[in-house]
């Protein structure tokens, strides 16, 4: 056997979906993690302390005091244009919401993974996917949204922190990596990224005039901020922002099919729920109903086209969350009517079985 053979094998791993997102981190040049324990996220963290990246790659992993602090200190690395992240759990995250908004009206890029708990309030360690508004919606305030990634599997952990990277860098934007508390825990195997080098300064320089270590420009000393005090200005920033996201849901939108070519019946769902409809499928197809999966992978930009075009297709559609149903809300403004539109989910960190999204299907759908 060769070597690059050799090499190729020892990159398939057998971890968590956590651990993959930390991994995954250290080899795509991430400069600077900053982050405060949570369950079920903490493995984040903890798998970076121990790979010591700061000796091998430059990588500064410290953990802040607390999740606000967190997210400013992610503020001021991106500022700088170097590539900084920071993960928590959902009521962890309701503590960044502040920090995130100023990312956004600060047009600097960042990663923020986000494994998912029940709530609202402390709520549960139990998984969960009712954080669906806080994260593709914007959460804080203003009108501003997240590029939002939905893995489904520990394999997308690891390929969805790289390329959430890679889309805040494109579009200047806060870019989350959203999954649940499942498939944050779960082990399975995964294909490491390749490594990349960190950026140098000059290359930040180059690329990135607006950071602070960037070279004088013809306006004002660089100072990044989201403040503007004339009305018009904000007005300005924020039609900046909009087009942004139309080209945004315009480039970037990402689904997958199953079983969709002679589908009459569709159910759309994300992260682990898409995993357990998948199965509702193969049995429901097994009984003779012609049933199909979408699952969005970007939950924004949302693949309402997608959706859209199925409503001239299928009879109904029923969407699957661990929520008391937020993304239905996408779902139905992109069929618009046309068809009826269900809803099946559990709460407080219960997971639906299979054999329940398919009863929900004949019977709220199918009937």
């Amino acid at each position: 056997m060769n070597d690059s053979k050799t090499q190729n094998m020892e990159e398939v791993r057998l971890m968590k979906g956590n651990e993959a997102i930390a991994h995954a981190a250290v080899r795509c040049g991430c400069d600077g993690y900053f982050g405060y324990p949570i369950t079920p996220q903490s493995e984040i963290m903890e798998t970076l302390m121990e790979l010591e990246p700061w000796d091998t790659t430059g990588m500064v992993v410290l953990q802040a005091e607390s999740e606000t602090s967190s997210i400013n200190m992610v503020y001021g690395a991106a500022g700088c244009g170097k590539k900084s992240m920071t993960s928590s759990s959902s009521p962890g995250v309701s503590l960044m919401q502040e920090g995130i908004s100023y990312l956004a009206g600060a047009e600097l890029p960042c990663v923020i993974v986000n494994v998912m708990r029940g709530g609202p309030g402390l709520g549960t360690i139990q998984p969960s996917q009712a954080d669906y508004f806080q994260s593709v919606k914007g959460g804080g305030h203003g009108d501003y949204k997240m590029i939002t990634l939905a893995p489904g599997s520990v394999q997308e952990m690891a390929d969805h922190t790289v390329l959430a990277f890679e889309l805040a860098f494109k579009y200047l934007t806060p870019t989350m990596v959203l999954a649940d508390g499942i498939i944050g825990q779960m082990m399975e195997k995964v294909v490491l990224p390749a490594f990349q080098p960190r950026m140098t300064e000059a290359e930040i320089i180059e690329k990135y005039p607006w950071a602070t270590l960037g070279k004088p420009t013809t306006r004002k000393p660089n100072v990044i901020t989201s403040l503007a005090l004339l009305s018009e200005e904000m007005e300005v920033i924020n039609l900046r922002l909009q087009s942004r996201y139309r080209e945004i849901e315009k480039n970037e939108v990402l689904y997958e099919e199953f079983s969709c070519e002679d589908a009459e019946y569709l159910i759309v769902a994300f992260g682990i729920s898409a995993r357990i409809c998948q199965k509702a499928v193969e049995m429901a197809r097994a009984e003779g109903i012609k049933a199909g999966l979408l699952r969005p992978i970007t939950l924004f930009p949302f693949p309402t086209l997608a959706i859209s075009n199925y409503a001239n297709k299928v009879k109904g559609i029923l969407t699957v969350e661990m929520s008391a149903g937020q993304m239905i809300e996408d779902v139905r403004l992109a069929v618009n009517g046309r068809i009826p539109v269900e809803f099946y989910g559990r709460m407080g960190g219960i997971v639906p079985s299979p054999d329940e999204v398919l009863d929900a299907l004949k019977t709220k759908i199918v009937k």
